[in-house]
């Protein structure tokens, strides 16, 4: 970070990301024992072998790889820009000074809702629009961020009650 500079927001897309490689870990726990039941006691230490490397294939794509992606993939958001990396083996960035945003807007849908989080739209004067997807809490992303860009202050990145909380 640049002098001066601080670190108002750090995060992760949400974690609702790794709900698929859950189920995958899962499918491939059961499939295996199934597969593993099914086998003639005669032809188990080959077979068992041959299943086996079939099931870690499938975790490693199917859960481990997708893991890592999820793992590697962060914002930040500083007093002067917001800093965009992600990447297992080849990292890449993509760093927005603030003063180049000139709108800043999110959207729910309803599944974003449930599991609360958003995607966060950045308008700049020069470029297409930078969306961010799956931020966490994107609504008081959302406030952080005007705050920001229109206030000049640093906001208190603390957590705030959610609207849904207060009984709209």
């Amino acid at each position: 970070m640049g002098q001066g500079e601080t670190e108002v927001l750090h995060m992760r897309t949400h974690i609702k990301a790794l709900i698929g490689p859950a189920v995958v870990v899962l499918l491939v726990a059961i499939g295996t024992g199934i597969a593993v039941a099914w086998v003639p006691a005669s032809q188990l230490f080959w077979a068992g072998w041959v299943i086996v490397g079939l099931a870690l294939v499938v975790l490693v794509v199917g859960a481990l790889l997708p893991f890592l992606r999820w793992w590697t993939a962060t914002y930040t958001f500083t007093s002067r820009r917001i800093i965009t990396r992600h990447g297992i083996i080849t990292k890449r960035g993509h760093d927005l000074p603030l003063s180049r945003i000139a709108n800043v807007a999110y959207e729910r849908s309803l599944t974003d809702r449930m599991f609360g989080c958003g995607t966060l739209q950045l308008t700049t004067s020069a470029e297409e629009p930078v969306t961010l997807h799956d931020i966490p809490d994107v609504e008081r992303v959302h406030v952080v961020m005007t705050e920001l860009l229109f206030n000049g202050t640093q906001p208190s990145a603390g957590p705030t009650p959610s609207t849904d909380q207060q009984g709209e």
